[in-house]
């Protein structure tokens, strides 16, 4: 068994109102055998779509590159528009080296509902990925449901919306579970009418444009 721990801490400052949330990089970033083009950050594998959607919703002009500069343009970006990351996995078995959330056993969680009450200006989470097992929706209802709390939801569309209140507060959190940044993900977005749609309608409209559109309103 391989034990995939997540290599970075969050990426957290009192500043933010939003939080990223997703579960783990690919195992090659805690064994430190990056690819070329890997960004040793959060989201920064070469084969994920994070920082494509982000560059072109605000024209960044990002390095996709192994260097402090490329970790620096991501984190001067995400401290100016008060976004932190903090993925819901601490670390997971898995029986195979694979970057799928399926693959992973034994789960240990982030306190996200400590880092909640520790920041007090975030109030959206965005999920990289749904509730299909292990996606970080679903870990993360399963961390509410210890703490005692639930989702409401707001909009069954997709993205899904929801919302929850924290504990002896009246602080309201929304939620919303965007569609994954991954290759894998590349199937379901396929089956999307609206997808099915824009696509017939432009030949060149592909899974990348479609994530640009749904993330957008929410960044």
């Amino acid at each position: 068994m391989f034990l995939h721990t997540h290599p970075y801490e969050p990426f957290l400052f009192p500043e933010a109102t939003k939080l990223i949330v997703g579960t783990l990089p690919p195992p090659r970033f805690t064994q430190g055998n990056l690819k070329q083009g890997d960004v040793n950050f959060c989201y920064g594998s070469i084969d994920g779509q994070l920082w494509p959607i982000l560059e072109k919703i605000f024209n960044l002009n990002l390095t996709y590159e192994n260097t402090l500069e490329a970790i620096n343009q991501r984190k001067k970006f995400l401290k100016e528009r008060k976004i932190g990351i903090c993925d819901i996995v601490a670390s997971a078995q898995r029986s195979k080296i694979d970057a799928s959330d399926i693959g992973m056993q034994d789960c240990t969680l982030r306190n996200l509902l400590g880092y909640l009450q520790d920041y007090p200006n975030i109030d959206t989470i965005l999920f990289t990925g749904g509730n299909s097992k292990n996606g970080p929706e679903y870990f993360f209802r399963k961390h509410l449901k210890s703490g005692g709390l639930l989702l409401t939801p707001v909009s069954s569309d997709v993205p899904r919306i929801h919302e929850f209140t924290l504990k002896f507060t009246s602080r309201r959190i929304t939620t919303i579970s965007l569609t994954a940044p991954s290759g894998a993900a590349n199937r379901a977005v396929g089956s999307f009418p609206l997808y099915k749609r824009l696509k017939n309608e432009n030949p060149n409209f592909n899974t990348l444009d479609f994530r640009v559109l749904q993330y957008q309103p929410y960044f």
